[in-house]
C-alpha cells in the first residue's frame, strides 16, 4: 500500500471530527480499538497512571452521548475545530517496534504530525503532537486499532479537553 491510501484515511478522520460526526469517527475504530492521549512524556502504558484520554469503544459511546447532549456546559457553545495531518509516514513491520501492544503484524503503523485549533467562546486553543495510528483491513476498509497522539506539551496544566484533539 502506498502512504497516499493512509494520509486519505487520516484526513477523512479529521474531517469527521472538525464536522463534530462523532459517531462516523468512532465508527473508524474496530471493536477492540482505542484512542490514547498520554499526560506524560515517554508514556509506555495507558494504565497505572493518569492519560489524558484513553477511551476503549464503551467509553467513546459515553464520551459522544455527553457531547451530543443538549445541556453539556463544556461544550455550550460546541468547539470549532480544524485538524490538520502532515508528515505522514508508514513504517513497515511496526508490531515489533512497540511490544506492549500485542498486535497482530498484519496491522499497519501510520506515524503522523498533527496540529488541531480548537476556537470557543473567543478563546482559541492550539493542540500539537505526533500520531500513532495502528490500522487493518476489515471487510476491506481501514480501521483504527489504536491511536494514540503525544503532545509536544502533555505535562502541562489543560482546561477540559472535551473533544478529540
Amino acid at each position: 500500500m502506498m502512504a497516499g491510501e493512509y494520509e486519505q484515511f487520516l484526513i477523512h478522520e479529521s474531517r469527521l471530527l472538525d464536522e463534530r460526526r462523532f459517531r462516523d469517527w468512532m465508527a473508524l475504530f474496530t471493536e477492540d480499538g482505542s484512542y490514547w492521549v498520554p499526560a506524560t512524556v515517554g508514556q509506555r502504558t495507558p494504565f497505572g497512571q493518569t492519560s489524558l484520554f484513553y477511551d476503549d469503544l464503551e467509553l467513546m459511546r459515553t464520551r459522544i452521548d455527553r457531547l451530543e447532549h443538549p445541556l453539556i456546559h463544556v461544550q455550550t457553545p460546541p468547539s470549532n475545530t480544524v485538524h490538520l495531518v502532515g508528515s505522514v509516514t508508514v513504517e513497515p513491520g511496526t508490531p515489533a517496534a512497540e511490544p506492549d501492544i500485542g498486535l497482530p503484524a498484519s496491522d499497519v503503523l501510520v506515524l503522523s504530525s498533527a496540529i488541531t485549533a480548537e476556537f470557543r467562546l473567543d478563546q482559541q486553543r492550539t493542540f500539537v503532537g505526533r500520531q500513532r495510528h495502528w490500522l487493518r483491513r476489515v471487510d476491506g476498509a481501514l480501521r483504527i486499532v489504536r491511536k494514540r497522539v503525544d503532545l509536544v506539551n502533555c505535562e502541562a496544566a489543560f482546561e477540559a479537553i472535551a473533544v478529540p484533539v
